[in-house]
């Protein structure tokens, strides 16, 4: 069985990484290049970092912090927050990243997923899905998490594979930020429906969440901001408690 991974994300409003609840009343969570050379030096699998605001913005993501991240980690590095081109696509990987994440952009136009999977390759294309829960299903929300497509989250999930996607980012916003565990239906309803790798995002309080996130949701990875960011978890503690419970991690001494 593959190892299951732990994944920090660094949500970047200005240059700084920001975290917030249902992703509402962001506050200032540090240097995002200090942070990503934190986490690659404590045991991270792999970095997320996305410019939150750049698509309300409609500006580009910043390109040059993806070179300084780039420079400071060794890890892999997905980036997302804007991206609309298979050129623009291009630069962000051009620029170090390893993976893009793409979200209202392939909303607004789908075929980008397969001219970029095509130009790429899919293990460089995340599908960002952020997902809450609207009478008995799960809606697509775009736009920062502030427009909602009506989109059904099962469908696009499935509609993002078949197009190339090579992977999918669901964030449940109604669990967002509030450390109260990861959607397990949202979770285990997209896994089924898919057969790309599952990254588990939204409500990460406790180890135990995350070892829940893999054993009941059937996430691939699991992937947390706030946990990280404030110290609360060790990657180190975190692996040791998953391997323990019967998960398949990476385990690794830290100088």
């Amino acid at each position: 069985m593959l190892a299951k991974r732990i994944i920090p994300c660094l949500d970047i409003k200005n240059g700084r990484t920001v975290k917030g609840v249902n992703f509402l009343g962001l506050r200032d969570a540090g240097d995002p290049v200090e942070l990503a050379r934190r986490y690659s030096d404590e045991g991270a699998d792999e970095l997320v970092f996305l410019d939150i605001t750049a698509t309300n913005e409609k500006r580009k993501t910043l390109v040059q912090l993806v070179r300084d991240i780039s420079e400071n980690i060794s890890i892999p590095f997905t980036v997302g927050g804007g991206i609309r081109s298979v050129d623009e696509i291009g630069e962000l990987l051009h620029a170090g990243a390893d993976k893009v994440s793409l979200n209202s952009s392939i909303v607004a136009n789908p075929e980008l997923i397969t001219k970029a999977a095509n130009r790429f390759g899919s293990q460089c294309i995340v599908a960002a899905i952020d997902a809450r829960k609207t009478g008995d299903s799960w809606h697509v929300f775009t736009k920062a998490g502030t427009y909602d497509t009506g989109l059904d989250a099962l469908e696009w999930a499935m509609e993002v594979t078949r197009r190339g996607a090579g992977e999918i980012l669901l964030t449940s916003m109604d669990r967002d930020g509030t450390k109260s565990g990861f959607d397990h239906d949202l979770l285990s309803a997209v896994s089924e429906a898919v057969r790309i790798p599952l990254i588990a995002s939204g409500g990460a309080g406790t180890i135990q969440h995350c070892i829940d996130a893999i054993q009941t949701g059937k996430a691939d990875a699991v992937l947390a901001a706030s946990i990280f960011h404030f110290k609360e978890i060790e990657f180190n503690n975190l692996k040791s408690a998953m391997n323990d419970a019967g998960v398949p991690v990476r385990l690794q001494s830290v100088s």
